[in-house]
Formats: structure tokens, sequence, C-alpha cells
């Protein structure tokens, strides 16, 4: 059953979460509405949002995505983290119409992210002669050269869901698959289709994520049916600026730092997918710190792993997130680390251009392209053929500090959770500010330094910076080489390890 969007009330495309009865049943709250059964993989629960992982073929449950950029200004909305709770995203677009006098900023930023930037929907089929194949797209004239085998992962045929986050030039891509066995011996016993779509930005595009689900079953059981994806593209379509590059204009940077100042990292609690970073951390242990590491130095990190790849685009979000610094200025000088998502062999031309990226492809044949990587990471191995790069693998004493202290303040929020009820804080805030509080720490400590009369670095602003002064040391002289604090000196004192 569907039901009628209140945004276009003459289109039937939005599916109904399965615990609404029909007959006109008085619609649940909002946050139970969020949590309802229609998705399966929600997360019962008491932090928001209730979205969760799961350790079904399909991965992550659709929630928050990632901002633009992680290391830039992201694309999200300002508003203080617990605005979001237990809101309809149709419900927070009116957010900005609320209130008398002037809009604020957190009300501007809201109603710029909710403006709907869909560029094209499309449909991929594999094809037992032909292979993948672009079986039918809005709008028609479209470069969607390549998209084939972005919406359908390579060792696909392996999983009966996934979905998959992707970059096709400027745009980002979400696409879900889904594959169901016939009877036929054309098809080979099996139907395999993914149905997606792409925008100038992936913070919104967790939003269609269940659309996306019904639509592909809905292919696989009644091929050629288009009119519901027809009416979508028609009613969520972007209005580009006629500027001709065909990139919907992004939030200004000066509305990033005035929601930091109004509130520690809002954004994030809004953007990302609950549970990602609890499970990404749980995942790798203590070897986080040495992902952390490379992401604040700005390395290519790509990451090996078959297929379901949803879940695998999620850790390359989680990559993104353990770069975040708030301090003004600091990332001027460094490159954008560029999230692409998945990447195959027909991404190769593409990487080779990149500074600073972080990926993952099921394509295992990358891991002989070493030029194209610093670092590639398979299952929970982190490797680099990079000389320079081998000695960050190895964790500092002040490393296992860190992650002890991150650990523990987790315990006790759970423990605070079991014994008080608390529901407002997540694992999530914890975590993302925990990477967020020790960037700002070092760059704080730098920029301290570089203006103080005797710019040298000492074994105690070392210890102040939260690294370890014989250990970190080669980390330390990569920072400064690359976010440009050439004026800094060393002291001799930590120049033996």
């Amino acid at each position: 059953m569907v039901e009628r969007s209140d945004r276009a009330p003459l289109l039937d495309w939005e599916e109904v979460p399965s615990a609404e009865k029909p007959g006109g049943a008085a619609p649940a709250p909002a946050k139970d509405r969020l949590s309802s059964p229609s998705n399966p993989r929600a997360t019962p629960g008491c932090s928001a949002p209730v979205f969760g992982w799961s350790s079904g073929p399909g991965g992550l449950a659709p929630c928050r995505s990632a901002s633009d950029g992680c290391g830039t200004p992201p694309t999200t909305s300002g508003a203080p983290a617990g605005r979001d709770e237990g809101l309809r995203p149709d419900d927070e677009e009116h957010l900005s119409d609320s209130g008398p006098g002037e809009v604020s900023l957190e009300d501007r930023m809201v109603k710029w992210e909710e403006k709907d930037q869909i560029v094209s929907v499309f449909v991929v089929a594999f094809n037992t002669r032909s292979g993948n194949m672009l079986e039918w797209c809005l709008p028609k004239d479209m470069d969607l050269e390549g998209v084939e085998f972005k919406a359908i992962a390579s060792g696909s045929h392996r999983v009966t869901t996934d979905f998959i986050y992707f970059r096709k030039g400027c745009y980002f891509g979400l696409a879900c698959f889904a594959n169901m066995a016939v009877e036929s011996t054309v098809e080979r016993g099996a139907r395999m289709k993914s149905v997606g779509i792409l925008s100038p930005s992936y913070t919104l595009l967790y939003r269609y994520m269940s659309f996306l689900e019904h639509q592909v079953r809905l292919q696989l059981q009644s091929p050629g049916h288009y009119s519901p994806l027809e009416a979508f593209y028609e009613d969520k379509r972007a209005l580009l600026p006629p500027s001709g590059d065909g990139v919907v204009t992004a939030c200004p940077a000066i509305a990033w730092g005035a929601a930091l100042n109004h509130s520690m990292h809002p954004e994030m609690k809004i953007t990302h997918p609950a549970g990602c970073m609890s499970q990404f951390i749980r995942f790798f242990g203590e070897h986080i710190m040495v992902l952390w590491k490379l992401a604040l130095l700005r390395r290519r990190i790509l990451i090996f792993s078959p297929p379901p790849v949803g879940v695998v685009c999620y850790r390359v979000y989680c990559c993104c997130c353990l770069a975040n610094i708030s301090i003004p200025g600091v990332s001027v000088a460094v490159p954008e680390f560029r999230p692409f998502f998945y990447v195959n062999v027909a991404d190769i031309s593409a990487l080779e251009n990149e500074l600073s990226y972080v990926a993952c492809t099921t394509e295992k044949i990358f891991e002989e392209k070493k030029d194209l990587y610093d670092v590639y990471v398979d299952n929970q191995n982190v490797k680099t053929y990079r000389d320079g790069l081998k000695p960050l693998l190895r964790l500092s004493t002040a490393d296992r500090e860190k992650y002890r202290k991150l650990t523990e303040q987790r315990q006790m929020l759970l423990y605070s959770q079991e014994e008080n009820g608390d529901c407002v804080s997540s694992e999530e805030d914890l975590f993302i500010l925990f990477f967020l509080e020790q960037n700002n720490r070092i760059f704080q400590t730098l920029s301290e330094v570089a203006g103080s009369p005797d710019p040298t670095l000492t074994q105690e602003s070392v210890r102040a910076m939260g690294l370890d002064p014989h250990g970190d040391r080669l980390f330390l002289l990569h920072l400064l080489e690359i976010y440009g604090y050439d004026t800094l000196l060393v002291s001799e004192q930590l120049c033996c390890s």
C-alpha cells in the first residue's frame, strides 16, 4: 500500500510502513514512525536517531547520512542536536517557516538542507549476455556512463540485498540492489537489479533508502513498471543554478563556523547513520588510532571488503569523521579529505589524480595498484607500502592510553543509560566528539606554540596535545609539514625515539 505525499498530493510513490493499518487510522507519533517495523533493520532503544545496524545481508539501516567533505564544512543543518529527534523529514522542512521576525541561522541552514536535489533516477539490470546494463533513466540526456558498474558492485551476485553509496563525476549516488531467484533459463535462475539516484550532495540520500528498496523489489517482480520512478523524479528533481557546472551551491562556510559556536558539533548528530561509528570502532579496536592518524594526515585510504558493500560505505564515512576539525582555518592548506565511497576499475583514472581520499571496493585487483593508495585496509588489517608511513602503523603509548580512555567513557555512558535511563546521550555523540576534541586539542596547541616568542615544540607541549613525545614524533613531523606549520621548531629531545 502507498500513501500520498503531503508535499505532492497527486504522487503515489511513498511506501506506507507495514505497521500502519488502512482505513484512516490515526498516524503514529513521529518518533514511533521512525522506528516502525516497516524498516526491519531499525534498532529499538533510547538513543536517537533510532535507525541502527543489522547483521542481515542488507547491512546498515538507512539513517542520517554523511556530510559532504567530512573534513571540510559539511552541507548539513546547524540546528541544535535535540532538534532532530522525533521529526520526519517533511516535518523538519517546515521548521524554517516557523517563528516571527528574522530567520535564525539554524533555520536558514535547515531550509537550505531540505531542498530536493535529485538530478537523476535510474534502473540498472544484470543481463546474462551483456553483463550490467543501464535499463532506464531520467532525464534521458543525463551522462550515466559507467553507473551500471557502480550501482551493482562486483560480486553482488553472492548477496540477496545491498545498498551502495558512490560518486559519479561531481555527483553522489545511492543505489539499492536486490537479487531474486526466478524460474528462467534465460536469466540463469536469478534476476538482479538496482534502482538508484544521483544528487550533488550525499547529505540527504538516506531519505530515499526505503523508497529505493521498495522500487527495486517492484522492478524485480514487475519489470518495466517505471511510473513511480517518473513521479518521484518530477517531485524531487533539483533546480540546478544556471552556472553551467551542474552543481548545487554548497552551504556557506560562515554558517558552518557559526553553527559550531552555537553548539559543539550538532550536525554530526543528524547526519551520521546511528550505530555506524560505534560498530566501526568496535570492529577495528585500538587500531582505530592508526586510522585516525592516517585520516588526519589526509592519506589516500582504500578499504577492501567482499559484498555486501553498504556497511563498508559507512566505514568510509566514519574514516572521514576521524579527521573532523572545528578550528577555523586549520584545514585550508591541506587537501580535501574526499569520500569516494564505492569504487571499481572504472574509477582508476579518477583516483590517480586525487591527493587525498577514502574509498571502498570489492575488487581485489586494487591491492596490486599500489600507486593509487597510501593505505590499504583488508578486513581489520591496515597496511601500507610506503616506507615513510610504516612506523605510523605501530601503536604508541599515547594511542593505547587514548583508546583506554575512550573505552572507559563508553562504559560509563552504557552504565548511565542502564542505571539512570539516559536517553539523550549516545555512543555516536561520544565517539565523534572524542576525536573532534582530540583534533582540536592538537591544533589549538600548535597555534599557541606558533604564536609564542619561542615557537619550539617541547615534550611538554607534545604531551599537551595528547601525543607521545617519542612514539608520535614521526606523526608529528608529518602533521607539521602537511598543515603548513613550517615555522615551528622541534626540540632535540623529540629527535630520539
